[in-house]
């Protein structure tokens, strides 16, 4: 336990510039609390004290905003960072040197006793407000992006944004031992790039059709910028 708890603050300190010492982690922190409060009501679940797990668990909840069943498997080096409104539940299994922000769910879709909740792979990074519905598997080394929804299984070393997530098959595999993936800025806009390029198709039928010349500066290039469009905004 101990060990494990050590580990808990080793990740801490190691993925969030934030942090200024042991003892900041150790009494400012909301996910570790919760981190710790779940060891220990976890400890009392396996032990078959499945109601003084709750209890802790409970109030663990209550001081920190992380609600974590106590049958829950959270491998070593997860770090939570900020907490609140995170939700794991009972099934659910995390790997090691997982990172988690706030505001997501590892939940349920069935009300069926069981199996119910995800499978979370080693190293993964699960973006803000996140959702990972059903007893599915998230493979190692993935990043899900922020808000997305993830109903369906993901390979190891992918990239899932939207609603409902997408998967992207990362073109260059992170290396064995690389920092944890936390730039969320590289994530594509499947949808933005759907529709230019839909756009793109029509104007050149258009142009062909009557012999107009096409506007491709009606469309976003690299600043991302829409001009010449009203969008009633």
């Amino acid at each position: 336990m101990l060990a494990a708890l050590r580990r808990d603050l080793q990740a801490a300190a190691g993925r969030d510039p934030a942090a200024r010492g042991t003892l900041e982690l150790m009494l400012c922190y909301p996910g570790l609390h919760a981190l710790w409060g779940h060891r220990v009501s976890h400890r009392l679940w396996q032990h078959n004290r499945k109601l003084a797990g709750r209890l802790v668990s409970a109030a663990a909840r209550c001081l920190t905003g992380v609600d974590i069943h106590p049958g829950a498997m959270l491998g070593p080096g997860l770090f939570i960072d900020h907490g609140t409104g995170v939700v794991i539940g009972e099934t659910a299994e995390v790997g090691a040197d997982v990172t988690i922000y706030h505001g997501v769910t590892l939940g349920g879709t069935s009300l069926h006793r069981g199996k119910r909740h995800p499978t979370v792979g080693d190293r993964v990074t699960i973006g803000a407000g996140a959702k990972i519905l059903g007893p599915i598997t998230v493979g190692h080394d993935s990043r899900i992006g922020a808000n997305a929804v993830v109903v369906k299984p993901v390979p190891p070393d992918s990239v899932v944004v939207g609603v409902p997530g997408q998967i992207i098959h990362r073109s260059q595999p992170r290396p064995a031992g690389a920092s944890p993936d936390l730039d969320h800025t590289l994530l594509p806009d499947l949808v933005g790039i759907s529709l230019h390029t839909l756009l793109t198709r029509i104007e050149e039928l258009e142009a062909r059709a009557t012999g107009t010349p096409a506007r491709p500066d009606r469309h976003p290039a690299t600043a991302q910028v829409w001009y010449d469009q009203d969008f009633s905004i």
